[in-house]
């Protein structure tokens, strides 16, 4: 079936206020990107959208992001869970560290308004973000640079921090090697205009001993604020809600570095105590039932 028999048969989804979970894809860049679509009883594209984005590496159908669709669908809200392309055509499932890694952090940036607008394209104009982790990250930081009006709330689950020098000492302590010379050599390709060079035999994101090429390396290394998620917090229009987990050991002290944001009356902060990274169980129940509250709120 045809990108455009799917984008069609999609409209008629959303106007009939279908309960199932239905995939839309779209082409971009040369490939399909999907994305799964989860209509919550007798609601329309007229009504609140959550557009989900998931965490490193991973997809739109990993525990997490599963979950809370079905929660939301419980609580009558309807949701769109992204699945980032990373540069493979129709991506499933967490990605395959042998393949090359083209793929560039701000890709996902890119693709968040990609939906964005597949979504003001049907109608729909009371969008809320949400990202998990790295898709937190993400997720702000293309809130953080539009003021589209269709957005309504943004919610970032133990969305990632950053510091120079943790993301050093991070990279010498997982692979045993400094990051600085593969950064530099990477950098000076880009700069060379061969941003497309492939790396082999080099350790990157999650990944040991693969290949990446130089602009993709580059992307996830060179050093930029925006990656840590609370410096985007004061960029962004609309009203923000994190979570953070007490017993999350992959963002730690989310609270603390969030703390001097919440003063300022448009950041709120919930604590979901014995929480982990993925947040499981009763803890997506948590999670979900302080965001109906804060999509709720005036």
């Amino acid at each position: 079936m045809n990108i455009k028999r799917i984008v069609a048969l999609m409209g008629v989804v959303f106007f009939m206020g279908s309960v199932n979970a239905e995939e839309v894809k779209l082409n971009h860049n040369g490939i399909s990107i999907s994305a799964e679509l989860v209509m919550a009883a007798g609601k329309t594209v007229k009504d609140t959208i959550i557009v989900m984005t998931h965490g490193t590496l991973a997809h739109n159908k990993m525990e997490i992001m599963t979950q809370l669709q079905n929660l939301f669908k419980d609580n009558e809200i309807s949701s769109l869970s992204v699945n980032l392309g990373l540069g493979i055509n129709e991506r499933k499932g967490m990605y395959d560290c042998a393949t090359s890694h083209t793929h560039k952090h701000t890709d996902a940036v890119e693709e968040i308004g990609l939906w964005l607008n597949w979504l003001k394209s049907k109608g729909a104009d009371n969008i809320v973000l949400l990202g998990h982790s790295r898709g937190g990250n993400q997720t702000a930081w293309f809130a953080s640079e539009t003021d589209d009006k269709v957005i309504k709330k943004v919610i970032l689950i133990a969305p990632m921090t950053w510091s120079e020098d943790y993301a050093v000492t991070n990279y010498k302590k997982r692979y045993k090697k400094e990051l600085a010379p593969i950064l530099a050599k990477a950098e000076l390709l880009v700069k060379q205009g061969k941003g497309q060079t492939v790396l082999n035999n080099t350790d990157h994101i999650y990944c040991e001993n693969t290949s990446v090429t130089a602009e993709s390396f580059v992307s996830y290394n060179k050093p930029d604020q925006r990656f840590n998620t609370p410096y985007l917090l004061d960029k962004i229009k609309q009203p923000v809600l994190v979570f953070a987990g007490s017993a999350d050991t992959t963002v730690k002290d989310l609270d603390k570095k969030v703390a001097p944001y919440l003063a300022k009356g448009k950041v709120d902060l919930a604590m979901i105590d014995g929480a982990g990274h993925m947040f499981r169980d009763l803890y997506a129940e948590d999670v979900v039932d302080q965001v109906v509250e804060f999509i709720n709120a005036e």
